[in-house]
């Protein structure tokens, strides 16, 4: 695969560089924040190499291209965009968008994507002592039969729980970054609440802590070890502290009294007020949670299962992580994961579900992307089969559903919970109790197993090997975007009566597009603009105009306006949308130089007068006037241009068989 290459085609295909804002990588998908997501060609992007599935959520476009090689492609996508500096208007208008939750639940994933691999090495780690301390020998441990291994198990130990001993330190960095602050302040903030003339958190109730008398106040000096949100707090106060001392402190004194009088408040808030409050309520959360777990038994974990990679989709499994972590954190009273549990369950049957499809389909194209995703979605990465594969055919994503609520009711009956993060798939063991092991393994067995089985059942039973028309769910193209479908073409027919069509005995329907401005008529391919030479806007014709009148180019509606004027879509009386385009890149213009006749909605003859441009105005701003008729709805279109130099506006230019 040529990385450079395809970080290529994936910057053009989204609008090109001015178009991103920023991009970031995490396990499986590029994501980008664009500034209009409308100018996106999905088409295009799904057809590259690697491209496993691409979607937009919120306001952030992800394109997935699996584990390993996402990083490859994110390096080359930087490293040809250069530094990038996202304005703050920019950043604040993305940030609005959404709803209360998603804008809560994507906050909660900026700040905890980051520090996943640190957490999760944290519970490798600890899966690792597990199996060097638990007594899986005739009732002896690792380090009783072999003690000159004890020194290893003792390190690894230590290593093991640095993360969760120091996880205010990550979190302070990430949250304080995410909230606008000085991410080092934040990380200085958690250094001060996991300090160790603080009581350790995991000796409350077993050690008195030290008091801290300030003028007459008693504060007890209690430590923060493994908790999350007196930590996300702290840092969303710290940081706003910090802004608003910049706003009003001269640049003289801003750099030496704004850390210090951030710091300072923040710390006395965090141990008199903010932290005893929120660690109560973190620790009344994980014990609400538990109790609910617990309480609604197999019949919670079937429900939880099923759900679970619905709440995928939407990005909501994001907001756990908060909540895992402090589970974990506080595991000796939770007992661990349910979570960590669920989802290996909803991981395996999204595999066996894939693996079923590739066992069963005879689309090549489907079975080299079924036998990457389906054993990535057994090793823990799930987006490729999902978006890839079973989303797509629909079943397989119902079965994998259904295997993922058996394997987790199996689960939640048993009590199965996981004492660490990590690969939520087969390398989950690592993550469990050795004596949760054959628990964990007979819930992967009734998950895929019934993924598997289903899958294949409602493969004979709807017939999902569907022809090549029915594959990938194809968002609007770009420019197509870009003019929120301005696509409109019209019904002419090969004689020239207006309005009319002709249908052969196949009931095919031939529709004639005559050309919208005078001028020299070639193919788009010979466009100057290399998106629409290209064709991924669709097929069509391109116009060097010789005057700046556009007309009609058959009979039909118009079906959108751009506010700018500079496009303007028609759909024919047959059906046919067509998107003229005037000019290369005058967006920019914002609507100067152009004059529109029309109004969406309205109804028009061929030959009508639609909009007047300033070819001249146009070529003064350094701009080319070439313009576009092209027909964005692709598929299922037979076309014919007809090219000519010194062709008058009405001049035959293309027809349109369906």
């Amino acid at each position: 695969m040529d990385y450079a290459k395809t970080a290529s085609l994936v910057i053009k295909y989204v609008g090109g560089k001015s178009n991103i804002k920023s991009v970031a990588h995490c396990a499986t998908r590029l994501r980008f924040q664009l500034k209009d997501n409308e100018l996106r060609d999905e088409e295009a992007i799904s057809d590259l190499e690697g491209v496993k599935g691409v979607f937009l959520t919120q306001s952030q476009f992800q394109i997935i291209f699996g584990s390993g090689t996402v990083n490859l492609v994110c390096a080359e996508v930087q490293k040809q965009l250069g530094n990038m500096e996202e304005r703050p208007e920019d950043k604040e208008a993305g940030e609005e968008k959404g709803n209360p939750i998603q804008r809560f639940i994507k906050m909660l994933s900026d700040i905890f994507v980051p520090i996943i691999p640190a957490i999760v090495a944290g519970g490798l780690l600890m899966g690792l002592n597990n199996l060097l301390t638990s007594p899986l020998f005739n009732g002896q441990a690792v380090i009783e039969l072999f003690p000159q291994w004890q020194g290893l198990a003792t390190a690894v130990n230590t290593f093991a729980n640095a993360p969760f001993t120091f996880l205010p330190v990550l979190i302070g960095f990430s949250a304080t970054k995410k909230f606008g602050g000085n991410p080092f302040l934040g990380a200085a903030m958690g250094m001060i609440m996991v300090h160790p003339d603080l009581l350790n958190a995991y000796q409350i109730g077993i050690a008195d802590p030290p008091m801290w008398n300030i003028f007459g106040f008693q504060i007890a000096a209690i430590g923060y070890q493994g908790t999350v949100l007196p930590v996300l707090a702290v840092s969303w106060i710290l940081a706003n502290i910090e802004k608003r001392l910049r706003r009003i402190t001269p640049s003289w004194l801003d750099n030496l009294t704004t850390p210090l009088l951030s710091i300072l408040v923040t710390s006395f808030l965090t141990f008199i007020f903010v932290g005893p409050v929120l660690r109560e309520a973190g620790n009344l959360l994980a014990a609400g949670i538990t109790w609910l777990y617990n309480t609604l038994g197999p019949v919670g974990g079937a429900l939880f299962g099923f759900a679970y990679a619905p709440i995928t989709m939407t990005g909501m499994h994001h907001s756990f992580i908060a909540i895992e972590t402090q589970l974990l954190a506080d595991s000796a009273h939770t007992g661990g994961s349910f979570i960590f549990s669920t989802a290996s369950m909803n991981n395996v049957a999204q595999g066996a579900a894939v693996l079923a499809v590739l066992l069963m389909t005879k689309n090549d194209k489907i079975k080299s992307i079924c036998s990457a995703s389906g054993i990535s979605a057994l090793l823990g990465i799930t987006e490729p089969a999902m978006f890839g594969v079973t989303l797509k055919l629909k079943y397989p994503f119902y079965a994998a559903m259904t295997g993922s609520a058996v394997g987790s009711a199996y689960l939640a009956g048993t009590r199965t919970l996981a004492q660490a993060l990590g690969a939520a798939g087969l390398p989950g063991f690592i993550s469990m109790k050795p004596d949760h092991y054959l628990n964990f393994a007979i819930g992967i067995l009734l998950s895929m197993g019934v993924s598997f089985i289903l899958t294949i059942v409602f493969w004979k039973r709807f017939g999902l090997e569907k022809p090549e028309g029915q594959k990938a769910v194809k968002a609007e193209t770009a420019v197509k975007a870009e003019v929120k479908r301005a696509e409109g073409i019209e019904t002419a027919e090969d004689v020239e009566s207006a309005g009319g069509a002709e249908h052969t005995g196949d009931a095919e329907t031939t529709t004639i597009l005559y050309s919208p401005m005078k001028g020299e008529i070639l193919p788009v391919d010979q466009s100057m603009d290399e998106v629409f030479a290209s064709r991924a806007l669709g097929d069509g014709i391109a116009l060097n105009p010789e005057d700046g009148m556009v007309h009609a180019p058959c009979d039909g509606t118009i079906s959108l306006l751009f506010p700018t004027k500079h496009a303007v879509g028609i759909t024919s009386d047959t059906g046919v949308e067509v998107l003229i385009h005037i000019g290369i890149n005058t967006v920019q213009l914002d609507g100067a130089g152009f004059e529109a006749y029309v109004a969406q909605g309205d109804k028009v003859k061929r030959g009508d007068k639609l909009i007047l441009a300033d070819l001249k105005l146009i070529k003064e701003k350094g701009l080319n006037p070439q313009t576009m008729m092209i027909l964005p709805e692709g598929g299922g279109l037979k076309t014919e241009v007809y090219p000519l130099a010194g062709a008058d506006a009405g001049t035959r230019a293309m027809a349109v068989r369906r």
